[in-house]
Formats: C-alpha cells, sequence, structure tokens
C-alpha cells in the first residue's frame, strides 16, 4: 500500500480544462470518489477542488493501475480524452506523493505563493471524505502531518502574510488599473468564502462594495458581517442589490468580481450590458461565471490565469521564503516516514516485552506448583525476572529503532516477528493519536 496523488492545477492545464474538472457540488464529489473506491486497488480517497487545482490524494495497492482508472473516470466526467489527461496529470507515489501534499497544503504549489485558503480547502475536503467512510487511518496519519507541516512553515516564514490569495490579487490588480480608489464602487457577485474575501481586500483597498447573489438572505448576512466588524471611527457598509439588477449593476459600475459555484456562466454575450463608463471585470470562479467569448468596447476581463504577472511579481518577492519553506516540507516528509516506520517497529519491541513476561509467569507459578519456590518469595523473583528481561531486551530494542530508519526496516521486522510467532499484533490496530487533532 503507498500514497498517490494525481494533480491538476494552473501548472498542467489551463483554466478551460481545469473548469470542467472542478467539482462544484458535493454530490458531485461524492458520487465520483464512490465510483473510484469501487476500483479493487483503491482503498482511501480525499478529493481537493479549487479555483486552481484537483488533486485526488490517496491509498492505492497498485499505484499504476489506480492512476489509470482514475484518470478515466476523470476523462467520463469531465468530458476530456483519457490520452490528454493521462499526458499532463502529475502522478506522484510514495514518498513524492507526501512531499506534493505538503507543498500543496503549505500553499508552495498554488498560482499565488503563501495564499491562505488552501489549507481551509484541504481541511474541508479531509472532513468530507471523513464524514462519508472514504477515508481511514493512513489518510488521517497524511492529512494530520501535511497541516503540521503547513503550520510550521505559516510559523518559520513570513509567506502567510500580505496579499497572498487570488481575491487579493484582484483586487490588486484593480486598484492599479484604477488609480485613486475614494469612492469608486466595486461590484461582488456571489455570497461564499471568496466572496468574503473579496469584500475584505476591496474595502481595504478604498472600493465602495456593493454585493449581489441569487440567495439574497445569504448576501445580507454576509454584509452585515462587515457592519458589526465596523468600529466607532470608521463604519463599513456593504450595499446589497436584488439579483434581479444584476444587468444595471453591471452597466453602472466600474469593478466586478465574481467568485460563484454556478456550474456555467451567469454573465453571457446575451446579458452583459454595453456600458459609457470603462470596466474591469474578475472572474475568480472555476467553472467561469464570465462567458469567454464576450468582448465589449472599454471591458476588460481578468480571469484566474490572467493575473498572473502580479504572481510573478509575488515569486519573486516570496523566492528566499519559499525556500525556506521547501526545506520545512522535504524535513517533514522525512520525519513522517520515520514516524510511520517507529509504529512498525513499537507494536514489535512491546511483543518481545510480552513475551518474556508471559514466559516468566508460566515458569514462576511451575516453579511454585512443584515446590522450588516457596510463594512467600514470588513477587521479589518477579521483580528480579523482570529486571533481568528488561536489561537483556534494552540493547535489540535500541537497534530495532535505530533499524527503522533504514531501508531494511521491512525485512528485519518480518523477520523478528516471525521469530516470536507474532500473528495476533497488527500495526492497523493502533489508534493513531493525531487522528482526533486532524479533525479539529
Amino acid at each position: 500500500m503507498g500514497y498517490l496523488v494525481i494533480s491538476f492545477s494552473h501548472k498542467n492545464i489551463d483554466i478551460k480544462q481545469r473548469e470542467k474538472l472542478a467539482f462544484s457540488a458535493d454530490e458531485d464529489k461524492e458520487r465520483f470518489i464512490r465510483q473510484l473506491l469501487d476500483f479493487s486497488f483503491t482503498k482511501e480517497l480525499v478529493l481537493l477542488s479549487t479555483c486552481n487545482r484537483v488533486e485526488i490524494i490517496g491509498k492505492s495497492s497498485n499505484i499504476k493501475q489506480s492512476s489509470k482508472n482514475i484518470i478515466e473516470k476523470l476523462a467520463y466526467y469531465s468530458g476530456l480524452d483519457f490520452d490528454f489527461l493521462y499526458d499532463r496529470a502529475d502522478i506522484y507515489d510514495g514518498d513524492a506523493a507526501v512531499h506534493h501534499l505538503f507543498a500543496v497544503a503549505s500553499a508552495l504549489d498554488s498560482l499565488v505563493i503563501g495564499e491562505t485558503q488552501i489549507v481551509g480547502q484541504l481541511k474541508d475536503a479531509f472532513r468530507f471524505s471523513q464524514s462519508k467512510n472514504f477515508c481511514a487511518e493512513h489518510m488521517s496519519r497524511v492529512m494530520h502531518y501535511a497541516f503540521k507541516c503547513a503550520a510550521q512553515v505559516r510559523t518559520a516564514t513570513s509567506l502567510g502574510t500580505g496579499s497572498v490569495s487570488v481575491a487579493s490579487t484582484a483586487v490588486a490588480k484593480a486598484k492599479e488599473l484604477i488609480g485613486d480608489t475614494n469612492g469608486v464602487k466595486a461590484l461582488v457577485i456571489g455570497a461564499g468564502a471568496m466572496s468574503e474575501l473579496a469584500i475584505k481586500h476591496l474595502i481595504a483597498a478604498g472600493f465602495s462594495v456593493t454585493l449581489t447573489s441569487r440567495d439574497i438572505k445569504k448576501a445580507q448576512i454576509l454584509a452585515d458581517s462587515f457592519l458589526s466588524e465596523s468600529t466607532k471611527s470608521q463604519e463599513v457598509r456593504v450595499e446589497v442589490e436584488p439579483y434581479s439588477n444584476l444587468e444595471d449593476l453591471l452597466e453602472s459600475i466600474p469593478v466586478m468580481i465574481t467568485a460563484t459555484s454556478a456550474p456555467y456562466p451567469i454573465i453571457t454575450q446575451e446579458n452583459a450590458p454595453v456600458s459609457s463608463i470603462s470596466r474591469y471585470w474578475f472572474d475568480i470562479a472555476v467553472p467561469r461565471d464570465i462567458d469567454e467569448n464576450i468582448s465589449m468596447f472599454d471591458l476588460e476581463i481578468y480571469a484566474v490565469d490572467d493575473l498572473q504577472e502580479i504572481v510573478n511579481a509575488n515569486m519573486t518577492q516570496r523566492s528566499a521564503q519559499a525556500k525556506e519553506a521547501y526545506t520545512i516540507v522535504g524535513r517533514s516528509t522525512l520525519e513522517f516516514y520515520d514516524w510511520l516506520k517507529n509504529l512498525d517497529i513499537e507494536p514489535v519491541i512491546k511483543n518481545l516485552y510480552l513475551k518474556g513476561e508471559q514466559i516468566i509467569d508460566k515458569k514462576l507459578q511451575n516453579a511454585i506448583k512443584k515446590g522450588y519456590v516457596p510463594k512467600e518469595y514470588e513477587d521479589n523473583i518477579k521483580k528480579l525476572c523482570q529486571t533481568i528481561i528488561t536489561e537483556y531486551l534494552h540493547l535489540p530494542s535500541k537497534q530495532l529503532k535505530s533499524i527503522s530508519k533504514n531501508m531494511e526496516c521491512d525485512l528485519v521486522t518480518t523477520t523478528v516477528q516471525n521469530m516470536f510467532t507474532q500473528t495476533a499484533n497488527n500495526v492497523e490496530s493502533l489508534k493513531c493519536e493525531h487522528i482526533s487533532k486532524s479533525n479539529n
């Protein structure tokens, strides 16, 4: 059994294909994962789908066959050609899969290096799989270490500070295009997490924000949350407009950011109004909210991949911090595998001591029964025998723990188990102390 990650991101596939691969509804995710787990070689799965990536993270007893099956199912789901997907997929297994997962969690593989949303999105994906029993101990262990690694990266570097999300990058570009933002209106479409983040950055940049959504109640709740955060010195008010006014809003407001979870474009050539002002629209949704065929005078449209110029500047500024972060990721990967190997060794060592205890009890009771040892000496003799066993097994135990860090660990462990006829002990029965923590 080995870890497997199949990755499609901004690095290997463009937005047209990514939006076809995207999973926006939980029902689609659940149905897709169940199909994958019907395949005998694939055992545990987590599916991460964001505006920039689709990651399928799992355990497999046959990496090649599981990879082929996963990509076949992705091809059927997305309508994309199997060979096209197979040629472009980044497929990681073993320690490379773990290293990639840790890098993703630490926002080192993101379009915007250091963006703060990815670890939360990964936690949500993990919780979803847990709630549906799609993952168990193996996935819990690696996910716990991924979150631990991400926390270490945030603590040790400054990658998590500043303008480090797709939403903030869009706002930064809008501010660059507008110049003086004082009194300039910006429209946000959608009432989800990305819209909330966009509003925060728009307010910080000096824009006056208007919010609209098909779910007007959810939009009002989101707008009210900003009012409750206002201070006496500065009141922040987000205006909410009915979704039925969308065309009028698009015509009169110069800056628009859309981030809905709609599975199809909500702004098309048919409902996109012409205007007498210069307008800048930012589509940070995947699948895209704005039809790619829209073209109008004095209208500039930016999708996720069009923000690359700011992303490149972000990369330059953060390159030194990213190098340090990758060092942490590499070290965490090694620590994770050392920990897994120790989980294999500890039951073996424990079994050696238990076997010694059983022999002591058996021989001591026989000696008492036959009159070789007085009953009143039982406790003292037992303590003496335990001291002998402990001293005798001290060096072998130490050497076994040292061997756990070497490539021959599995062979030695199996040999020792066979020597002492260990059959009942199974590492899978051990409770992982970090599973409950990874749920928090």
